[in-house]
């Protein structure tokens, strides 16, 4: 095989597929990038088993066929030459010969052979998002999604999408967050609400790679496994398997309590709030509505911190307790000019969502104190 190379398109690929390698994978193999040449160009596949990742770069080939080099190395190295273009031929022994300007590196490879047939999706429901508002979704979620590997399920995303609507889900036990696209989507007629439940860790890279433009986002998804396409790159993995939490029945029917106030006022002094909170034992700040005022304070043995605030509050006053980085996360991904808070009591969620319209809605718990 070889093959002819812009660098800076090499390492944009490279940078893009490597996302899918693992950092103890299950074969060696699997540590490599697959290289795929034909009369087109080059394939880049990466691959930890469960996600894979591809992208197809423009090239000039002499020679068709296929390597597996070292992934992070060769994307390192890739990343050190001088620019230009840069001639990568590998022979019979699965060595890459690396030849760029005055720079000159040899590169074991391995058995291109060994290297497993990644599963596809052939059919499934096909769904068009953004990839703009796609990567800004997923963004605003992720940080609501569960760790802890004993709730495999909620280390997920819910994809949910009707004929109107798309949304997506995440829910870690203490947060809840979702955002939401209005659109028209086609479905089969025998489907009403498409579910997909969608590795966070998956949904974090492909955040990461989707362009910051309006070209589509192409969804194809079956029951176990899900295909994201745009671009030249295409990214698949697996589903994973379960029903999501019935999240809906957490949202309250109603609200005794609502208040709206400047957004970045109330996230400068809950950051400020949050710098004493976090010195203390709990790290938790309190918020008092009361009149046309809200009071923000944090205590530690260091000190304290107190905050006010112009705000509309319309129902009974409430005083309530969170913990300080359960409440940034969530107010650092809101972008509207005004917050809407809403409460019931000083131990049931707080719902965040925007004064109009129904974009997003984020909920919180609070923590019980005892004054």
């Amino acid at each position: 095989m070889q093959f002819t190379v812009n660098v800076q398109e090499l390492l944009d690929g490279l940078n893009t597929v490597t996302r899918a390698l693992a950092a103890r994978p299950a074969k060696q193999i699997l540590e490599g990038v697959l290289i795929e040449a034909d009369e087109s160009g080059i394939t880049l596949t990466c691959s930890d088993g469960s996600l894979t990742i591809e992208t197809a770069i423009a090239a000039d080939v002499r020679e068709t066929g296929r390597a597996v080099l070292p992934g992070k190395l060769f994307a390192e190295l890739s990343r050190k030459l001088p620019g230009g273009e840069v001639t990568i031929k590998v022979g019979d022994n699965h060595a890459a010969s690396i030849r760029c300007m005055s720079s000159k590196s040899n590169l074991a490879g391995m058995n291109p052979v060994e290297y497993p047939e990644m599963a596809g999706v052939e059919q499934g429901v096909t769904v068009q998002i953004p990839q703009k508002q796609l990567r800004e979704m997923i963004a605003r979620v992720v940080f609501a999604i569960a760790t802890d590997e004993s709730r495999q399920i909620l280390t997920g995303c819910l994809l949910e999408v009707c004929r109107d609507e798309a949304r997506i889900v995440a829910l870690d036990g203490f947060r809840l967050a979702i955002q939401k696209v209005f659109q028209p989507f086609e479905l089969p007629a025998d489907v009403e609400t498409l579910k997909a439940v969608i590795p966070g860790r998956v949904l974090n890279e492909l955040s990461k790679i989707l362009a910051d433009e309006d070209e589509y986002c192409t969804l194809l998804i079956d029951k176990t496994r899900m295909q994201a396409s745009f671009g030249q790159t295409k990214l698949s993995t697996v589903l994973l398997a379960g029903e999501y939490i019935d999240y809906r029945r957490i949202l309250p029917p109603s609200y005794k309590t609502q208040a709206k106030a400047d957004r970045s006022g109330v996230q400068n002094a809950i950051d400020r709030a949050s710098l004493m909170a976090r010195e203390g034992k709990n790290n938790l700040i309190r918020m008092a509505f009361s009149g046309d005022t809200l009071s923000i304070t944090s205590n530690a043995e260091l000190g304290d911190v107190h905050e006010e605030l112009d705000v509309n509050l319309s129902g009974d006053p409430i005083e309530i307790a969170f913990n300080a980085k359960y409440i940034t996360d969530v107010i650092r991904n809101i972008t509207d000019e005004e917050l809407c808070m809403n409460f019931n009591s000083n131990v049931s969620p707080c719902v965040i969502c925007p004064p109009d319209g129904e974009n997003y809605l984020y909920l919180i718990l609070p923590v019980r104190v005892f004054s």
